[in-house]
């Protein structure tokens, strides 16, 4: 088997899948890109069993075949070429591949592509469309959010739930929670699913810049998204999704807004003179006036800052871990939020001031007691 194919266009879709592929996999053909050409159409796979990536582009080849090629030297090789033509010659009898250059010739050994893992198709699937730029929105408001915590597998995933009216992204690490909302994606049909951290890193990090279309299907077991030539499918976690609704306090009687820039600014500064196990800060609120410290008692350390914001409600004083506060603010783009409280031992929300039509942010953080300092 023989193809030519440009090099640079070969490293693009090489690139925009490469993540998938592991070190150390579990079965040692996964460290190769599976290559097939049918009808001069090339489609390379990557895969870790639990997430594979397919993309296609159009090369050269006057006969179909498959081989299994190693991704590491196969990308590196590609990555210090000029752009130009490269001829791929395939023995079939010794899974020999032999890369032909204007600078030169490169040999590497190939794999029998039988022994490549089929990737699971989604049958009897549920099917929504959204944009790039929704899917995008929706995976940076919450990923940051997710448990690294095996033993509660629910949680190492974003929750999704549609109905007929929304479609609700959810991520929770036990002390903080994020819910996304979406009322421009909808599905007749009401359905629910947990989409593995790492596959959603992925998606993330080959979405295109230009605003296209996403097909996603799933069933109970696999989700599938097409966008331009590229396609995914990933296992879902199976597990009960915790009841994340329930923890969100509904009467939040205190209420501040603020520049959201101002306060993560301050939040940065104090967190530094805060105590490095518990990254401890506190919320001083009395009238229009927000007093933020952090103190150290181990190496004597302390800072306050005093910044202006609208008010109501009785004074109050809450402690939050400053890392979480700093990520939330951070994953925010509105000008300003609005901070809402019930007391200093219960959950406290953040949310944009104003929300947009389309979209409708929750952030919920856990409170730090005040006298927990170790």
């Amino acid at each position: 088997m023989k193809f030519i194919v440009s090099s640079s266009a070969l490293l693009k879709q090489l690139s925009s899948i490469n993540g998938v592929v592991t070190t150390n996999p579990v079965v040692p053909i996964l460290e190769n890109f599976l290559f097939e050409i049918k009808d001069s159409e090339l489609t390379i796979t990557a895969s870790d069993l639990q997430t594979s990536m397919m993309t296609q582009l159009h090369v050269e080849a006057k006969e179909d075949g498959n081989i299994a090629v190693p991704a590491r030297i196969l990308i590196e090789t590609l990555k210090n070429l000029p752009e130009q033509p490269v001829t791929f010659s395939i023995d079939h009898d010794t899974y020999a591949v032999e890369i032909s250059s204007d600078n030169g010739r490169y040999r590497l050994a190939g794999e029998n592509a039988t022994d490549f893992p089929k990737i699971p198709t989604v049958n009897n699937a549920t099917t929504v469309d959204m944009s790039t730029e929704v899917l995008s929105s929706a995976i940076s408001n919450t990923i940051f959010a997710t448990s690294s915590d095996e033993l509660r597998p629910a949680m190492t995933g974003v929750y999704i739930n549609l109905s007929d009216t929304n479609t609700t992204f959810v991520a929770t690490d036990g002390h903080r929670l994020i819910r996304y909302r979406r009322v421009d994606i909808a599905s007749p049909n009401s359905a629910s699913l947990i989409i593995p951290r790492k596959a959603l890193n992925l998606l993330k990090s080959t979405l295109p810049g230009e605003n296209v279309p996403v097909t996603v299907e799933f069933n109970q077991s696999n989700a599938y998204f097409k966008f331009n030539n590229i396609k995914m499918i990933c296992r879902l976690i199976d597990e009960r999704y915790p009841d994340y609704e329930n923890v969100i306090p509904v009467d939040n009687p205190n209420r501040m807004n603020i520049d959201r820039l101002e306060l993560l600014g301050s939040l940065r500064r104090i967190a530094i003179y805060a105590n490095k196990t518990t990254h401890q800060v506190r919320l001083k609120l009395t009238g229009s006036e927000l007093m933020i410290s952090a103190e150290d008692l181990d190496f004597s350390n302390e800072a306050n800052e005093r910044l202006s914001c609208d008010h109501e409600g009785e004074d109050i004083e809450i402690g939050f871990n400053a890392k979480f506060l700093v990520e939330m603010l951070s994953n925010l783009s509105c000008k300003e939020v609005s901070l809402r409280f019930s007391a200093p031992n219960r959950a406290g929300l953040i949310l944009p001031a104003e929300q947009d039509a389309n979209e409708d942010i929750l952030m919920l953080v856990m409170p730090v007691m005040l006298n927990n300092y170790v």
